[in-house]
């Protein structure tokens, strides 16, 4: 989906008269749901006039130009996509383009720039559109059997060779290669090399209408993809912030090689923002160079999962997956990184039930053992991610203990969302919905525009189920249905053919028991840790602590009577909860935990979500948003 499409001598005649930042930004509005920054706005005036001159100077006037397309499956959007066709195979031909205003640029290491007016470092140009362009690839089977014909270039049109000489030391490739204000005669020639000048304008519309009409195949499962990511070579596409989260470990672990540094580096960003794929090619590529790095959760469904899906082939993989309190004893800097997946999770104390006195009076607090185990301690969290009382993963927290244990500090914040089919829309409909935004809530139709994510209501928790049946059997996928902790969870029961799951979640005349509980094995359901990656899984209610951490295709959640609408507003009311951990918070402590319980229960789902309230008023809210 693009914002724009025309030739690029028709855009470039209305960039000239002012008129195509207001149509994008228009556009934007239609599409988006809400118009942009008065930034970006100023940013489409600086680089799409000299750009499109100079596509034109180099008489490809005629070809088909997309504006800010976004990638599928993710937030993430080109520049610029060039259509044509190429001057001798006259085949689609494609051109991904990533502008840059930057005067002066320096290369700070490996794919890390830093720029004049910023202090964070950046991924350097020529690697940001080379992601893009294999990230394209990878999900979408008509351009993964024709490679040839995608390319990438950025360009900085306001900076000279001198201005940015370090930059031009990276190496091109077809994917990705650097041009400046002073190249203009090089990038005429790299452009026409791959767009033919000759070809009239409905060969270039028909390879737009072919780009613009791929079928792209869903992003890879994080969970197929761990045993291969962490045995054999990375297998995710890195975007953006991703890539430099990863830079930063990279280099802090080089630090701490040569001068005994030690760092901390914390990832910021909302579900679905990539954090756990981060976490998944930095294991890989930290255990294949051979250092000493675990990643650790508080999650046993996670860990669990990871260690069984990972470590398939290969068991000593599975040790590679810990738990925050596995370091209660440990010496410090016994590893070289630990990554802390879901680090919101992080508890006051790794001391448990069983741990023995001498080492319990000893105890500190547990994110100074995570600090202190590692040279390069990493954290990844989501603040409004916390479902327990006693769960401190924060910024501040983790800050805090950086400096007070002497350790240099790197945050990075990551946009967008990779999940619910890389809709942003959703994310903000979601934040309004439950009141975790500023702005009021909002209904679907009204948010998504052309947004491909489905968001419905069922009118009872049979139809929830039914309309999970029918799009796995007409669209394939997986789906699973979760609920708010609003029923008790029974032990397995007795039966004379063996043990079962005891149908604790009823609606009426509607009863599903919830997921086996943690060492309960039942036949014909997976245990706890696996409901949301096992297939069996489908037809059991999973509740915040085995959905928690993963991803499937459709979701379909209940609303229990723990979270209502009353006269226009929420009303977390903890006498319905079940929840033991969230029952012994204080009134206004429970209305945060539950509003973020339901959070993560709707942000599972990677192409749908479907909603039910027991509540007939909270219902009639939930129908009126989803529609």
């Amino acid at each position: 989906m693009a914002l724009v499409r025309h030739s690029a001598a028709h855009l470039l005649a209305e960039a000239n008269t002012g008129q195509l930042p207001r149509t994008l930004n228009d556009q934007a509005g239609f599409q988006w749901g809400h118009r942009v920054a008065a930034s970006e706005v100023r940013s489409w005036a600086g680089s799409l006039p000299p750009f499109l001159a100079d596509v034109v100077d180099a008489g490809l006037g005629r070809v088909e130009v997309l504006l800010e397309h976004r990638l599928p499956h993710s937030p993430k959007r080109v520049d610029v996509v060039l259509c044509g066709v190429h001057p001798r195979t006259g085949a689609a031909s494609y051109v991904l383009v990533e502008l840059k205003q930057w005067s002066k640029a320096e290369s700070l290491a490996a794919d890390l720039v830093l720029i004049d007016s910023r202090r964070e470092p950046v991924l350097h140009p020529v690697e940001q559109v080379r992601r893009y362009c294999e990230y394209l690839l990878d999900s979408t089977p008509a351009l993964a059997e024709a490679p040839n014909a995608l390319h990438g270039i950025a360009y900085l049109h306001n900076a000279e060779s001198a201005g940015v000489p370090t930059l031009h030391q990276y190496q091109p490739s077809e994917f990705g290669s650097l041009f400046t204000m002073d190249d203009k005669a090089k990038l005429a020639d790299r452009l026409r090399a791959v767009l033919d000048p000759g070809a009239d304008r409905d060969a270039a519309r028909r390879a737009a209408d072919e780009f613009l009409g791929f079928t792209h195949a869903p992003t890879k499962p994080l969970l197929d993809l761990a045993a291969r990511e962490i045995q054999e070579r990375e297998q995710f596409v890195l975007l953006d912030e991703q890539q430099v989260a990863v830079e930063l470990v990279r280099q802090a672990v080089e630090r701490a090689r040569a001068a005994q540094t030690r760092t901390v580096v914390v990832v910021l960003g909302g579900p679905g923002s990539g954090k756990s794929v981060i976490a998944l090619s930095l294991l890989g590529e930290l255990a294949r160079a051979g250092r000493r790095v675990h990643h650790a959760t508080g999650s046993s469904a996670f860990t669990n999962t990871m260690r069984r899906i990972a470590g398939r082939r290969n068991r000593r993989v599975q040790t590679l997956f810990k738990y925050f309190n596995d370091y209660l004893e440990s010496a410090p800097r016994e590893l070289d990184v630990l990554i802390c997946d879901e680090a919101h999770r992080i508890r006051e104390t790794s001391v448990k039930r069983y741990t023995k006195r001498h080492v319990r009076e000893k105890a500190g607090r547990q994110i100074d053992e995570l600090i202190s185990v590692a040279s390069v301690p990493v954290f990844l969290l989501d603040e409004n991610q916390t479902v327990r009382p006693g769960e401190m993963g924060s910024l501040a927290e983790i800050t805090a203990a950086a400096e007070a244990l002497g350790c240099r500090l790197e945050v990075v914040r990551l946009s967008g969302q990779f999940r619910c089919g890389g809709s942003d829309a959703f994310d903000t409909w979601v934040a309004r919905l439950l009141g975790l935004d500023r702005l009021p809530p909002i209904p679907w139709s009204k948010l998504a525009g052309d947004d491909e994510f489905v968001v419905t209501a069922s009118p009872s928790p049979s139809g929830l189920e039914a309309w999970l049946r029918q799009r796995m059997d007409d669209l394939g996928g997986t789906g699973r249905l979760s609920a708010g902790y609003c029923w008790r969870w029974s032990d397995p029961e007795s039966t004379a053919d063996g043990r079962r799951l005891v149908p604790d979640v009823v609606i009426g005349g509607w009863a599903r028991p919830w997921n086996a509980k943690p060492g309960q094995r039942v036949p014909d359901a997976p245990e706890s840790y696996y409901w949301a990656s096992d297939e069996r899984g489908f037809g059991q209610v999973g509740c915040i602590y085995t959905a928690q951490g993963f991803e499937y295709d459709w979701s379909g959640v209940i609303f229990g009577p723990d979270l209502v609408r009353r006269d226009g507003r929420w009303v977390a009311r903890r006498e319905y909860s079940h929840d033991p951990a969230a029952r012994r918070a204080d009134d206004l402590e429970f209305g945060r935990l539950v509003r973020n319980t339901y959070k993560v229960l709707l942000t599972r789902g990677m192409r749908g979500t479907c909603v039910y309230s027991t509540d007939p008023e909270t219902q009639a809210f939930l129908a009126e948003m989803a529609g």
